[in-house]
């Protein structure tokens, strides 16, 4: 198969704090070939639609580069087409200009866009709705303009980047059923398709191969291949197989990146409460301590970027261990579910303490200064070394919460600063 598009050794990195690097992307090799349908995905973080903008030439790389048939791909290609999560039509023209814009400054004559535009509202079933405006659409029609929009350029790769995230679920099946049909079908001018996206049944519904990201920094983790004929039944046990392996690839961290401190590096905390890491420990216990994975977020009907943090933390405390697929507690965990209240908090701050680096190093510090309270700025400063700005403050959040449930310290909204209300002896 021929190769349309190819990224070679991307990196993308920002600078941040005191000169420090931030790299969202490292080591980024992909070949989009002819008749793929790629899905890309991973957990908040992992760059993923960093990467899709890279490829499209509208982000440009640190180190690497994007090849378009074999030549550097310098800035954006007409042949390159991207729809976006938000719908980003111009509330002021009809649907037939909204598709329209895409044609411009091509060298078609008036006509010319116009008939291509016909031909992309009628492919993606919007005929009838040339002249209505954007506020006259339902949101599923309105993502159908962005990619007949997308379609009328004729391109040769389209890019998609969580297009069904907004729409809801009904809504989304319907479209993502209508865009497989115009694909095994023929009738989309494409050669081929990249979709990002967070959902892994929507992967193995929609591609031929999924690309696992790692996040903090991405890399590719897996290559999966989908090898299931249209249409695709997902209750199907060939089905059920991928989306389990896929769950599995996504939540087991990599090994060449320990889930505590890597010299010059700080341990990524996932965004996930207290209250509802103890919900999912206490539901999996409920549930003879041990849970697919998969299944289990099918029946809370929860996306990945909702539970994988949730396991993620419990798997940084020690409560858990994800198993091919599977999420197993272990004795710790056990332990903290059928604790009492106070019991759970002494359970958690040994678990912090043992486990979480940023919260060892508040307690060090607080423990160290005479006065026992210290600004969030200092610790907000030192994270902007390893994280940025925005990210910063979720670790240090994330922080703040599990420190004040296991009453390790307290946090002075008003003032911005941590304290402790009483010395305690902590053994680090």
């Amino acid at each position: 198969m021929e190769v349309i598009l190819e990224t070679k050794n991307i990196k993308k990195s920002y600078l941040v704090g005191r000169n420090r690097e931030i790299v969202v992307l490292d080591n980024i090799n992909l070949k989009i070939h002819s008749g793929q349908f790629i899905s890309i995905l991973g957990q908040s973080g992992a760059g993923k639609s960093t990467l899709l903008r890279i490829m499209a030439g509208l982000v440009e790389p640190t180190e690497g580069e994007v090849l378009y048939r074999g030549k550097p791909l310098k800035k954006t290609e007409p042949k390159i087409a991207v729809v976006f999560q938000s719908f980003a039509l111009f509330p002021w023209f009809t649907v037939l200009e909204n598709v329209k814009v895409g044609l411009v400054g091509q060298g078609y004559t008036e006509e010319e866009m116009r008939e291509k535009a016909l031909k992309a509202i009628d492919l993606v079933g919007l005929d009838g709705f040339e002249d209505a405006y954007p506020r006259e659409l339902s949101g599923g029609m309105r993502q159908r303009v962005g990619i007949a929009r997308a379609l009328a350029v004729q391109p040769e790769i389209l890019l998609m980047d969580e297009p069904f995230s907004a729409l809801d679920v009904l809504t989304a099946d319907n479209l993502r059923g209508d865009i497989i049909d115009l694909w095994k079908e023929g009738k989309m001018p494409t050669k081929a398709v990249v979709l990002v996206t967070h959902n892994i049944e929507e992967a193995v519904y929609m591609s031929t191969q999924a690309v696992v990201l790692t996040h903090n920094p991405g890399r590719i983790k897996a290559e999966i291949p989908i090898e299931l004929s249209y249409p695709r039944d997902k209750n199907s046990r060939d089905f059920k197989f991928l989306l389990d392996k896929i769950y599995t690839v996504l939540v087991k961290p990599p090994e060449e990146i320990p889930m505590l401190l890597v010299t010059g590096r700080y341990q990524f905390l996932p965004h996930a409460k207290v209250g509802a890491i103890a919900g999912l420990v206490e539901l999996v216990h409920d549930k003879g301590g041990k849970v697919d994975i998969y299944a289990l977020s099918s029946e809370l009907s929860m996306e990945v970027d909702d539970i994988f943090p949730l396991i993620e933390a419990a798997h940084i405390l020690d409560f858990g261990e994800i198993r091919e697929g599977d999420f197993i507690l272990t004795e710790k965990g056990k332990k903290w579910a059928e604790a009492d209240t106070l019991q759970k908090k002494e359970i958690f701050k040994e678990a912090a303490l043992q486990n979480v680096q940023l919260i060892k190093q508040i307690m060090q510090v607080l423990l160290t200064i005479s006065k026992h309270r210290v600004s969030e700025e200092f610790f907000l400063d030192i994270l902007k070394n390893h994280f940025t700005p925005d990210e910063s403050w979720n670790q240090f959040e994330t922080a703040v919460d599990w420190g004040r449930y296991a009453e390790l310290f307290a946090y002075d909204y008003d003032a911005g600063e941590l304290y402790l209300e009483e010395l305690q002896s902590i053994d680090m």
